[in-house]
């Protein structure tokens, strides 16, 4: 190989052991790809010519996961980081595997089914921030906390791009190998900057990776996904990954997913009803006029702006979801949208009063089962018939009571009672709204 493999080597061990700060922490990103692949495995490799007694600096892998990466690539990834921190253990190599999530009220379906934000466009990504930005600089910026400062060792390359090449330079610090970053104490350091992508294949294929195995799988999913992968995303200056290898398999930011489709065509064709919700979302989103509500969710109503999905549409999203990942799990044991994501869905449309269809409705139809959503499900029937023998006067009241109990519940499930009262009072005035509309009057 021309690539100069011991300079790198050399260029890691220098800045581990003769840093002006030894204290802090580095922090490797990890996303399974080609490039923070041999990112990490130059680094393994020039630590283990470390004597161990000097082995002190903390070294932490961080990989992101979205909750809607491809299924295919979670697997490969998760396989690959168990092998990593137990060959770490094994090897005596002071490192820590680490991954981030999005908070629960900031995953992807949360914000689409819950809330009704539209699929993610070139002008909007609202998922970029929410999902990959603000979980790695959760635990980036902890560690600056516990340390004062730290490191960050990325896969990024100026051979990606003119862009990414200009802003590597932007950014170095002179004389330094370190540039800084926009977090604050924070600096990245990128070994394999000047490699070029066929310098990395060439590593790859020859050198094989020292958490054991090879690298066959990783190099067999580059070329049956025909496209790049995508990096640990720190800053909003990544492009989106919707065209990668490693990326989302709901990114609605491209016009086509050549990824997934390269990927079926490949022999994965349980990933199809994935590909169909994929190009329901864009759909949606294009047609407005049919999917989205008028009102915005500040209540403002603009002849050219629209709001959130429809009831309707959050309705045929999530079952979608639930009928793809049925047919899935019939062959795969992969979960699309989880059970609190599902509870805090709920929560989000009782707070937009709507009522008419729960989520527990469209699971059971899909199903057929009969999902928990509530601690207190063994007393639902006693509920219910106490309270048809306490309103045999005003029967209607049952529904409401009903609906004011399942908030009451919901926000005990997310711990989180804070506003209850209004969410309460806003379903008692559409209640009675409601029925002033049939001439039924209310004080």
């Amino acid at each position: 190989m021309s690539l100069n493999i011991q300079h790198l080597e050399n260029e890691i061990i220098d800045q581990y052991l003769y840093d002006e700060n030894p204290n802090r922490p580095w922090i490797i990103g990890f996303s399974g790809g080609k490039d923070s692949t041999m990112l990490l495995q130059v680094v393994w490799n020039a630590l283990r010519k470390v004597e161990p007694i000097l082995l002190t600096r903390q070294i932490f892998v961080v990989c992101n996961d979205t909750l809607v990466e491809n299924p295919r690539i979670v697997r490969f990834i998760n396989e690959t980081l168990k092998k990593i921190q137990e060959a770490a253990n094994d090897q005596q190599i002071p490192l820590i595997v680490a991954q981030t999530v999005p908070k629960l009220e900031d995953t992807f379906w949360v914000k689409l089914i819950g809330l009704g934000y539209p699929a993610p466009n070139k002008v909007h990504r609202w998922c970029t921030d929410r999902l990959k930005i603000d979980p790695t600089t959760r635990f980036i910026l902890e560690k600056v906390d516990e340390n004062g400062e730290a490191i960050i060792l990325l896969g990024t390359r100026s051979a990606e791009s003119t862009n990414r090449a200009a802003q590597i330079k932007r950014n170095e610090v002179k004389n330094q190998r370190l540039r800084k970053h926009l977090l604050r104490n924070a600096y990245v350091f990128a070994p394999i900057k000047d490699v070029t992508t066929k310098e990395v294949w060439q590593y790859l294929n020859q050198v094989a990776p020292p958490w054991g195995g090879t690298h066959k799988e990783l190099v067999t999913l580059y070329r049956n996904a025909n496209a790049g992968d995508c990096p640990l995303v720190i800053d909003d200056t990544t492009p989106s990954c919707g065209n990668s290898r490693f990326g989302c398999w709901v990114c609605t930011v491209v016009n086509k997913d050549k990824s997934m489709e390269g990927l079926i065509e490949n022999g994965e064709e349980w990933m199809e009803p994935l590909s169909e919700i994929r190009n329901f979302l864009v759909e949606a989103r294009e047609k407005p006029e049919r999917y989205r509500e008028k009102r915005r969710r500040n209540g403002s109503i603009s002849d050219d702006k629209w709001g959130p999905y429809s009831y309707e549409t959050r309705i045929e999203i999530l079952a979608r979801i639930l009928e793809a990942q049925k047919e899935i799990q019939a062959t795969e044991n992969i979960e699309l949208i989880t059970h609190q994501e599902m509870v805090l869905i709920q929560y989000y449309w009782y707070r937009d009063n709507l009522f008419h269809t729960k989520v527990s409705d469209i699971y059971n139809n899909v199903y057929k089962r009969n999902l928990n959503m509530s601690r207190h499900h063994k007393n639902t029937k006693k509920e219910t018939d106490l309270l048809y023998s306490s309103c045999k006067e005003e029967p209607k009241d049952v529904s409401l009571i009903q609906d004011l109990l399942a908030l009451q519940k919901t926000k005990t499930l997310m711990i989180k009672k804070r506003g209850l009262q209004a969410d309460i009072e806003s379903r008692i005035d559409l209640f009675v709204e409601e029925n002033q509309q049939k001439g039924e009057i209310y004080k």
